[in-house]
C-alpha cells in the first residue's frame, strides 16, 4: 500500500500511538512546511520511531529524497537512510550515496560512498560528504571530473584528486585542498590551494582557459586570462600575452552594462622585438544607450599608435578606422538621426590630410497618407557637411550640403490583374564647397522624377501542387537636375542588381542623382515545390533614350542599353542554397559575375564564394577583382570536426589566406587546434602564419556546455 501524507498528519498519527503531548503535536502542526512521504510500507515502531521501506520518496522544502529504507527518530529528529539513495537539492544538484543520517530537514548529516553531480555536468566522489546547514557540502577524499567514466576505464581524461572539496551552495564556489590535477591518470600540476566556480555559475572573478598562440613573427607565445567581476553589472578580462623575447603584450576588456544601456572598451599595449623602440597599443570602445522619447544613442571609438599593430596581432582586419556619435530615432512613420563621425585610415594609398575626416549629418524623414489623392507621400531633410585637413585645392576640398526631399507614389490594380503605378519625387540641393577653384560657391540644384510603373503577376498552380509565378515589370522613369558642376564625393562606387533595378536613381548618394529618360525592364519567375524547395531567377535592362554618359562602363549601367543582369537562386530542403548574379553585354562579355554556395548538414557545412569584377578606375580599382573563397567543416568522426578556408587571388594566380583547423569536443573536454596563412603584403599588412591551441575544460565554471557527443563506453 502507498501512503501519501504531510508532516503534521504523520506527527498527529505518531502522537496517538506513543502518546505524545498535545503540547508537542501543537508544534509540529504549526510548522508551515509540509513534507510528502510516499513508500509501500509506513511502520511505527516501538518508541515512535516511523519507518518507511520501499520506494521511498520524501519531498520537503524543496528536496527530493529516494531511497530503499528511511527511518525517523523524533526524539533525536534524524533520518537515517539505506540506500542505494538519491536527493534531489532545490538547486538542482544531485547527491547518491550508499547511506546517510541526516537531519529531518535534510540541511546537515553524514553520507557515506557518495557522489554528487552540479548541473548534470561535474561530478564529485567522496568517501564521505557532510552537509552544514543546508548551504555547505564538505567532501573528503574526493575526485572531480566532468568526464564519462566506464566500468572498464575507471581512470577519466581528466580529473582533479582533493583531500578535501568544500562546496559553498549560495557563493556557488568550489574550494579544494591539496588539489592535484591529472589526465589520463598523470599528475599535470599541484596547487595547495584552488577555488572555481560550480557550473550554474556564469559569472565569477579567476583565471579563464588558457591558449596558445605562435606566429612567424611573434614566435610561440602563451595567452592567460584573467576576470575580475566589478559588481554584477560589470567586469573586466585582463591578458597578459608572453612570447618569449618576441613581444610583452597586456590586454584589456572592460564592460559595463547601465539601466539604459552599456558600453565595452577593449584595448591592448605591447613591446616587440617588431619595433624595438616604440610601445605599440590600440584601443576600441562602443557603446549604446537609451534615451528619452524613445531615442538611441551610440558611439564608437577607434584608435592604433601604429598601422601594423592590428594585423600584426590579429586584433583586426579594418583599413580605416571610424569614430563618432550617432542619435536616432525610429518609429513607424518617422526616422530621426544626426551623427558626427572622424576617420583615419591605414591604407598606404591614403593621405588621412587628404581624405574627408570630419563627417558631420543630421536628417529626418516622415511619411504621410493624404487624402484626397491617396497612396504614401515621404518628406525628409538632410544636412551633410566633411572637412579634410589639408587647405590645397581640390585635394583640400569641403562641402556642405542641405537637402530637402518630397516623394509620392500609388498603386492601382486594374480588372485584369495588372498593377499600375506612379511616382512622383523632388530632390532640393543647396551646396556649398570650398577649396575647390572650380566649383562655384552657393550652388542651388532641384532635381525632379517622374515615373509610371507596370507590373502583371501571373500565377499557375501544377498537378502536383506547385505553384510558379511569372510577373513582367516595365517602368518608365524621367529626371533632369538644372546644374552638374557639383563633385562627386559620396557616388563613386555604384552597384547594379536586382534590388535597385527599379529604382528612380542608382546613385548610393546625393552628390549625383541620375538623369534622362529611361525605362527599366524586368521579368522574375519563381516556383514553390510542396517538396520543401524552391527556384527563383530575374531578368532585366535598362534602355536610356537619352544617356547623359554618368556610368563607367564596368559597372553595367552605361551606354543607351545597359548590360544583361540575371539573378538566380535555388533552395532546397536539405538546406542546400545556390545563388548567381552576372552582368553582361549582347556579346556576353562579363562585368562582374557573383555565385555563393552554401549547404549545411548534421555532418558538413560548406559556404563557397566565386567573384569577377572588371578593373573601374572611376571606383578606385585599378585591377580586376578575381577570387575564390571556401569555408568548409566536416565531422570526420564522432566529437572531431576537421575545417578548412581559403581566399584564392585568380587573377595572381595564388593564395590570398588559407587555415585549417581540427576540433575534438565530448562531453568534458574541448580541444581547438588551427593555423592560418595570410600570404598578401602590404605597407601595412605583412604576410604572416598563426598557430593556435585552445583546450577547455567543461563543467568548470559557466562557460563551455559541452559537445552533444558523449563517449560510449567500450568504444
Amino acid at each position: 500500500m502507498t501512503l501519501r501524507v504531510t508532516s503534521w498528519i504523520i506527527a498527529a498519527f505518531v502522537g496517538l500511538v506513543i502518546g505524545l503531548t498535545p503540547t508537542a503535536r501543537a508544534e509540529t502542526a504549526d510548522d508551515p512546511r509540509l513534507a510528502t512521504l510516499i513508500a509501500d510500507r509506513v511502520l511505527v515502531a516501538p518508541g515512535g520511531t516511523l519507518v518507511a521501506e520501499g520506494n521511498v520518496e520524501v519531498l520537503f522544502d524543496g528536496y527530493r529524497l529516494m531511497a530503499s529504507r528511511v527511518t525517523y527518530d523524533r526524539p533525536s529528529d534524524q533520518l537515517s537512510i539505506e540506500g542505494p539513495m538519491r536527493i534531489i537539492l532545490d538547486t538542482g544538484s544531485v547527491i547518491t550515496a550508499d547511506s546517510a543520517r541526516l537531519s529531518a530537514d535534510m540541511r546537515d548529516g553524514l553520507l557515506r560512498s557518495a557522489r554528487m553531480v552540479l548541473d548534470s555536468r561535474l561530478q564529485l566522489a567522496a568517501s564521505e560528504m557532510l552537509r552544514i546547514e543546508g548551504r555547505y557540502t564538505v567532501l573528503n577524499k574526493t575526485v572531480a571530473s566532468s568526464c564519462r567514466i566506464c566500468v572498464g576505464e575507471p581512470v577519466p581524461l581528466w580529473q582533479i584528486r582533493a583531500r578535501r572539496v568544500i562546496h559553498d551552495t549560495e557563493a556557488r564556489q568550489l574550494y579544494f585542498d591539496q588539489a592535484r590535477f591529472e589526465v589520463v591518470g598523470l599528475p599535470i600540476f599541484y596547487a595547495p590551494r584552488l577555488r572555481l566556480p560550480d557550473p550554474t555559475l556564469e559569472r565569477s572573478s579567476g583565471f579563464l582557459t588558457p591558449s596558445i598562440r605562435a606566429t612567424n613573427r611573434l614566435g610561440v607565445g602563451i595567452k592567460i586570462p584573467y576576470f575580475l567581476t566589478l559588481g554584477p553589472h560589470a567586469d573586466i578580462t585582463v591578458t597578459p600575452y608572453l612570447a618569449h623575447d618576441f613581444t610583452r603584450t597586456l590586454e584589456l576588456r572592460l564592460r559595463k552594462a547601465f539601466v539604459n544601456g552599456e558600453i565595452e572598451v577593449k584595448g591592448a599595449v605591447s613591446r616587440d622585438d617588431l619595433l624595438p623602440d616604440q610601445t605599440r597599443a590600440y584601443i576600441f570602445a562602443q557603446g549604446q544607450f537609451d534615451l528619452p522619447r524613445d531615442y538611441e544613442l551610440r558611439f564608437q571609438l577607434q584608435g592604433v599608435e601604429d598601422p601594423k599593430y592590428l594585423s600584426d596581432y590579429d586584433y583586426s582586419g579594418a583599413d580605416r578606422l571610424r569614430s563618432g556619435i550617432t542619435i536616432s530615432r525610429t518609429r513607424r512613420d518617422e526616422y530621426v538621426q544626426g551623427g558626427l563621425t572622424y576617420l583615419h585610415t591605414l591604407r598606404a594609398s591614403e593621405s588621412n590630410r587628404t581624405i574627408p575626416s570630419t563627417v558631420a549629418q543630421a536628417l529626418i524623414e516622415r511619411r504621410y497618407e493624404p487624402g484626397g489623392i491617396g497612396g504614401i507621400a515621404t518628406l525628409g531633410a538632410e544636412a551633410f557637411a566633411f572637412n579634410r585637413r589639408s587647405g590645397a585645392d581640390v585635394i583640400g576640398r569641403d562641402l556642405a550640403r542641405l537637402t530637402v526631399e518630397a516623394d509620392w507614389q500609388r498603386d492601382w490594380t486594374l480588372r485584369n490583374g495588372m498593377l499600375f503605378g506612379l511616382q512622383s519625387a523632388l530632390a532640393l540641393d543647396y551646396v556649398n564647397v570650398s577649396d575647390d577653384a572650380a566649383t562655384p560657391d552657393g550652388v542651388l540644384r532641384s532635381t525632379p522624377f517622374l515615373a509610371a510603373e507596370l507590373r502583371w503577376p501571373m500565377s499557375r498552380t501544377e498537378t502536383g501542387g506547385a505553384v510558379q509565378v511569372l510577373e513582367p515589370m516595365a517602368q518608365l522613369v524621367w529626371s533632369k537636375s538644372n546644374t552638374d558642376s557639383l563633385p562627386n564625393e559620396d557616388s563613386l562606387s555604384t552597384a547594379f542588381d536586382e534590388g535597385n533595378l527599379f529604382s528612380l536613381s542608382r546613385f548610393p548618394g546625393a552628390d549625383v542623382r541620375e538623369e534622362g529618360l529611361r525605362a527599366n525592364l524586368g521579368l522574375s519567375w519563381t516556383r514553390y515545390d510542396p517538396q520543401g524547395w524552391s527556384a527563383s531567377a530575374t531578368l532585366g535592362r535598362i534602355i536610356r533614350f537619352d544617356d547623359a554618359n554618368q556610368f563607367s562602363a564596368p559597372s553595367g549601367l552605361s551606354g543607351d542599353t545597359s548590360d544583361w543582369l540575371v539573378a538566380a537562386s535555388l533552395n532546397t530542403s536539405d538546406d542546400f542554397t545556390i545563388t548567381n548574379r552576372a552582368l553582361f553585354d549582347d556579346n556576353l562579355t562579363f562585368t562582374r559575375n557573383e555565385l555563393r554556395l552554401d549547404w549545411s548538414r548534421d555532418t558538413f557545412d560548406l559556404g563557397s564564394s566565386y567573384i569577377w569584377q572588371e578593373a573601374d578606375p572611376t571606383e578606385m580599382r585599378f585591377e580586376a577583382s578575381h577570387e575564390w573563397l571556401m569555408d568548409a567543416g566536416y565531422e570526420v568522426a564522432p566529437g572531431w570536426t576537421g575545417r578548412a578556408s581559403w581566399r584564392y587571388d585568380l587573377t595572381a594566380d595564388r593564395a590570398a589566406e588559407a587555415g585549417v583547423g581540427l576540433e575534438y569536443a565530448n562531453e568534458c573536454v574541448s580541444v581547438d587546434l588551427s593555423l592560418s596563412r595570410r600570404f598578401t603584403s602590404s605597407t601595412s599588412v605583412r604576410p604572416t602564419t598563426d598557430f593556435g591551441l585552445r583546450i577547455s575544460l567543461i563543467g568548470v565554471g559557466g562557460g563551455a556546455k559541452g559537445s552533444t557527443h558523449r563517449r560510449t563506453c567500450g568504444l
